[in-house]
């Protein structure tokens, strides 16, 4: 089928031209080596390019550094260090994750790849830390920008009754809150687990992801109606969903709405549970796939591996992370 004019084309891949692009374990690795020594081989260790590949040396650890003689792989410094296992499974991994638009399970990656259901939990884990970005890192959205915050969770009915009795008042009080952003011009999502959904939150959230001078548009939340006199430099415009108004000229959350309801389904129809303490862990790796979505297949596997250098993630501190602001409302873990 042609293309329509004006429209990206993007390149998926099959298995069976996955598993012929990697046909053993060499050329798996060898890949691996192509993405996060890009600009040549180097030690992790103490930074020096002059090094040898050792075949006297573990094959865990191929290559020595003539700088501090240190072994070493492409492992060392990456999400992959300390994993035991192939190449080839990670390979496999990172590909189910990214060409599922609703995310993989668990249990169907450790079916899928032969790896316990733990060590399937925890690989999918560490692919999603590809995706982790420091705010500094983040340059200003240009916009026009949609802003907009959800709940995600499960809800009081569903629970046993003595985990329901526990929770108190009303409204969303067994759910967590999620605000996130959207830039129209580059179809960029960024979203942020919070501690609240008032004014005090939401501002310094936009103003750190939208462009001095950009348009900010809304709903009509109570949190949003000081945002004209608190947002200094921006143009804001809201839509009034009370009054059952969704669009309203270029004014609309529309966008946003839509990347909440794809997290929403995988939470419910893949997931079926988000716990708390890694619910930004889930939202990062969902906001991270919908922005390179229109990549060909092979080049978003690419961009998990680059993002792989510089970010181990040990079980241990993974079990210890809490991933939560200070003070953020929660459902039960």
């Amino acid at each position: 089928m042609a293309t329509a004019p004006g429209k990206s084309f993007r390149k998926g891949l099959t298995i069976l031209e996955l598993t012929e692009m990697f046909p053993t374990e060499e050329s798996a690795r060898e890949w691996f080596e192509s993405i996060i020594w890009a600009n040549g081989r180097h030690c992790p260790h103490c930074g020096c390019t002059d090094t040898f590949e050792n075949p006297k040396s573990e094959p865990s650890r191929p290559y020595r550094c003539k700088g501090c003689h240190q072994h070493f792989s492409v492992r060392l410094g990456t999400i992959l260090e300390g994993s035991p296992l192939p190449f080839r499974k990670w390979v496999l991994a990172i590909y189910l994750h990214m060409t599922s638009l609703k995310g993989v399970s668990s249990m169907k990656l450790h079916r899928d790849i032969g790896v316990t259901q733990k060590t399937a939990w925890f690989m999918l884990q560490r692919i999603r830390e590809a995706f982790k970005r420091d705010d500094d890192d983040n340059d200003p959205m240009g916009g026009p920008v949609e802003m907009d915050e959800t709940w995600v969770g499960g809800r009081r009915k569903n629970m046993h009754r003595a985990e329901r009795k526990k929770r108190e008042g009303r409204g969303p009080v067994d759910m967590t809150a999620v605000v996130g952003a959207k830039d129209r011009t580059a179809n960029e999502v960024r979203a942020k687990v919070v501690h609240s959904t008032d004014a005090a939150t939401l501002v310094p959230f936009i103003e750190r992801n939208a462009a001095h001078g950009a348009t900010v548009y809304t709903d009509d939340a109570a949190a949003y109606s000081s945002l004209a006199t608190m947002l200094n430099g921006f143009i804001h415009e809201s839509v009034n969903h009370s009054a059952g108004e969704y669009v309203r000229e270029m004014a609309s959350t529309n966008g946003i709405e839509s990347f909440w309801a794809v997290l929403k389904r995988a939470h419910k129809g893949v997931y079926h549970k988000f716990s708390v303490k890694h619910l930004q862990r889930y939202v990062t790796d969902f906001a991270g796939r919908h922005n390179v979505r229109t990549r060909d297949t092979i080049g978003q596997m690419e961009f998990i591996v680059a993002g792989m250098v510089g970010k181990r993630l040990t079980y241990a501190a993974l079990k210890a992370d809490n991933g939560l602001p200070s003070g953020a409302r929660t459902q039960a873990t």
